[in-house]
């Protein structure tokens, strides 16, 4: 018993340290959004601000380029929730039709989709902007919402993998009942792939949130600035850059994602978990 509990207290010690090694940025962050913003590099080995500047926030609130930060956490709310929409209604249909329905080239095309993994985003990059330029869309949220409704390639070979773990034979008797396709789709495999959808639903919350790139391309008006860009507008080369505000702003930009993790992290688990097996 005795071994036994000392193993026990040395491996929590050990995973202790180790969360607060993986916590440490976030704390110096913290930490730092209540500094002046001429110390806080001054003063970075230090944890403990000196004096606390609660006005960061204040300041920070208030935004910047004529917009309050408000307004910067709406526009991306608008834009992570209409890109997920998209992302996991599209993904879901192309991943039941590659795990579920036969057609010719299912093989060659699924292949091709997963090729795309593999391509940087910056060899598409300029083909895309010259693409959305012709159709008119720029200074808009058209080109970063939009192509979230074509299907995502790592969504749907999560997707696929998870519906290949559910029994044929689903599929067989919803036949018999006279389900079709369509019927099949939305009765039986949805519900029953609920887990990976939120999986779906939470990575592309987590990365909408936090694209930065999308944004600099599409959108030139500071109404329109997501979080992204509306921290970026803090820092400024010509003149002195407001880290206190900026480190105050991207502690409450942290907040929407820290509560999705939370209330949904058990999702991201059993959907990884269950993708990997095979049925």
């Amino acid at each position: 018993m005795k071994a036994k509990q000392w193993k026990w207290s040395m491996y929590h010690i050990l995973v202790s340290i180790f969360a607060l090694l993986m916590m440490y940025p976030m704390l110096w962050l913290l930490m730092s959004s209540f500094k002046p913003s001429n110390l806080v590099f001054v003063t970075a080995e230090s944890l403990i601000p000196d004096p606390w500047v609660w006005e960061n926030y204040v300041t920070g609130w208030k935004g910047i380029g004529g917009q309050s930060f408000f307004i910067f956490i709406k526009n991306s709310l608008v834009l992570v929730v209409l890109s997920t929409i998209g992302v996991v209604v599209s993904s879901a249909m192309i991943a039941f039709g590659f795990a579920r329905l036969r057609f010719r080239g299912k093989a060659f095309w699924f292949t091709i989709m997963m090729l795309t993994l593999m391509l940087p985003h910056e060899v598409v990059m300029i083909p895309q902007y010259i693409l959305f330029a012709k159709l008119g869309w720029l200074s808009s949220i058209k080109p970063i919402v939009i192509p979230n409704y074509f299907g995502n390639a790592f969504f749907i070979f999560l997707l696929v993998q998870f519906i290949r773990t559910l029994p044929a034979e689903l599929d067989e008797a919803a036949t018999i009942d006279g389900c079709g396709k369509i019927k099949l789709f939305y009765r039986i495999i949805v519900p029953l792939i609920a887990p990976a959808l939120a999986t779906v639903a939470i990575f592309s919350f987590y990365w909408r949130w936090e694209d930065l790139l999308g944004p600099v391309l599409y959108l030139n008006k500071p109404s329109s600035y997501p979080v992204s860009m509306a921290l970026k507008m803090f820092l400024d080369s010509q003149t002195v850059s407001n880290w206190g505000a900026m480190f105050a702003m991207s502690v409450v930009s942290l907040l929407p994602v820290l509560t999705v993790f939370f209330i949904f992290q058990r999702y991201i688990v059993e959907g990884i978990s269950t993708s990997g097996l095979k049925g």
